[in-house]
């Protein structure tokens, strides 16, 4: 897996293929992204890449308090992740001779996430690098992760798309019903319980899901956009994240 980019999706449009065909485009606003952490095989078992989006504070809450911006919304914990702080801890480490940990500088941010680098390969990036759209330059096809939208406690009719009960006369407060799930306990053989994998009712959404193989459209370098042909998961402006699809065919 190669190194990606956060973003936020805006919505869906449509636009003119090469062909002049009409194609179906999510709008994603991806980047900039900053480079928060390097992790290598040698001192954190695995090589990966995490990177930031989003500042944690808007433009306005920056306006109303510069000087004070870090403290107005971020714990102590955000604020150390991406800069050096002049803490007893800090102090006592450099005091034995412990080298310091790169920072990135920045802003804290609101949506954190890795990318894991195959093997123990130079991954490219170093802490406080900017990744924008630039990124995909050349790539024809993304996977896009994000978190669909959450319905909390449905039923089986729109959890799962039973058609229900009887809904004619005699039928009594079945219509939504689930029906039997087949596990008496009698002599037949049955084994007296609920099978695992059973749809029934419970909790529906709010559960990562990746799309694959999407084609990406165009590369809005200026307005740091990506058009991606067909529709990605989450609701409108939900957090995402896009890298090169590793699909063949």
């Amino acid at each position: 897996m190669t190194v990606g980019l956060l973003g936020r999706k805006i919505g869906m449009t449509q636009v003119y293929g090469e062909d002049g065909i009409i194609l179906p485009v999510t709008v994603i606003e991806a980047g900039p992204c900053t480079v928060l952490q390097v992790r290598s095989t040698d001192k954190d078992g695995y090589s990966a890449v995490q990177v930031g989006f989003d500042d944690k504070l808007s433009d306005a809450d920056k306006e109303r308090s510069p000087d004070r911006r870090n403290r107005k919304r971020a714990s102590k914990a955000e604020r150390g992740h991406v800069k050096k702080l002049a803490s007893n801890r800090q102090k006592s480490r450099e005091a034995a001779g412990v080298a310091a940990v790169p920072k990135a500088e920045c802003e804290p941010k609101r949506y954190i996430r890795e990318f894991r680098i195959e093997g123990n390969g130079d991954t490219g990036c170093e802490v406080g690098q900017e990744l924008t759209v630039s990124l995909f330059d050349g790539v024809e096809r993304v996977d896009v992760v994000g978190t669909n939208k959450g319905r909390g406690s449905a039923g089986v009719m729109k959890r799962h798309n039973f058609s229900g009960g009887p809904a004619s006369h005699g039928a009594k407060k079945v219509h939504r019903r689930g029906g039997s799930i087949g596990a008496h306990a009698t002599n037949r053989g049955t084994s007296g319980r609920i099978s695992k994998g059973k749809r029934m009712n419970g909790r529906y959404g709010n559960a990562r899901i990746t799309v694959r193989n999407l084609k990406l459209v165009k590369v809005d370098a200026e307005n740091h956009l990506l058009l991606v042909c067909g529709a990605i998961p989450g609701p409108n402006g939900g957090y995402v994240m896009i890298r090169k699809t590793n699909k063949l065919g």
